[in-house]
């Protein structure tokens, strides 16, 4: 009798566990990508990599990571709706993942998150629409209560992106990560592209394309 109500519990957490795969399968738009283009990095002076020596912002150290070419296309001081001029120049790639940071200008110029969060959500649109995988890069409020946390949960889900919260957790207002107040030294972005390897890795056989290895 032991024997058998252990090899029906096995058989439920082996078919729990076939679930939680098909879920998570499921839950990405674009997984595997569509779009047969390049790896985008897009955002403001994060993604550009602003405090950084040469070489060393997170596109370029998540790509050696990854073995899969990043292009940084990054601009310092732009805001999401900046972004959202610029998102269909990122469409004509036809981008096959893009990892997607905006919001920390927006913060510091006191834009309303409705505006923030609806510039995103656009322009997670446009690059779903092109057949994109978004990685959505968060970042807290410049305040002491972080007025992006909860937008940011709810947009992600809401979009089916894979999302990489507070890209500064763990390194704000410590010297050894920071080059100033807001941006990374290289120390910090080392730190970044580690979270988001340690996100992507799991995914990359599908998001590198089928029959396509890794350089």
């Amino acid at each position: 009798m032991k024997r058998r109500s252990l090899i029906v519990l096995a058989v439920a957490v082996l078919a729990l566990s076939l679930i939680w795969l098909l879920r998570s399968e499921n839950r990405y738009a674009n997984f595997p990508p569509r779009a047969t283009g390049p790896w985008v990095a897009f955002g403001d002076s994060l993604t550009e990599g602003y405090g950084a020596s040469e070489g060393n912002n997170y596109p370029a150290l998540l790509s050696r990571k990854l073995g899969v070419e990043i292009r940084n296309l990054g601009r310092a001081g732009e805001t999401s709706a900046d972004g959202l001029k610029r998102v269909e120049e990122i469409a004509a790639l036809h981008p096959r993942v893009v990892l997607l940071c905006y919001g920390g200008n927006d913060s510091l110029n006191g834009e309303l998150a409705s505006h923030t969060f609806g510039n995103l959500a656009q322009i997670i649109d446009r690059l779903h629409a092109e057949g994109s995988f978004v990685v959505l890069i968060g970042i807290r409020s410049a305040s002491l209560r972080d007025h992006n946390k909860q937008p940011f949960r709810k947009l992600a889900p809401d979009k089916d992106v894979l999302y990489v919260p507070d890209m500064l957790q763990g390194l704000a207002f410590k010297p050894i990560y920071m080059s100033d107040a807001i941006h990374p030294n290289d120390a910090g972005y080392a730190r970044i592209a580690e979270r988001l390897e340690k996100a992507l890795q799991p995914l990359l056989p599908k998001l590198t394309g089928a029959g396509e290895t890794p350089r």
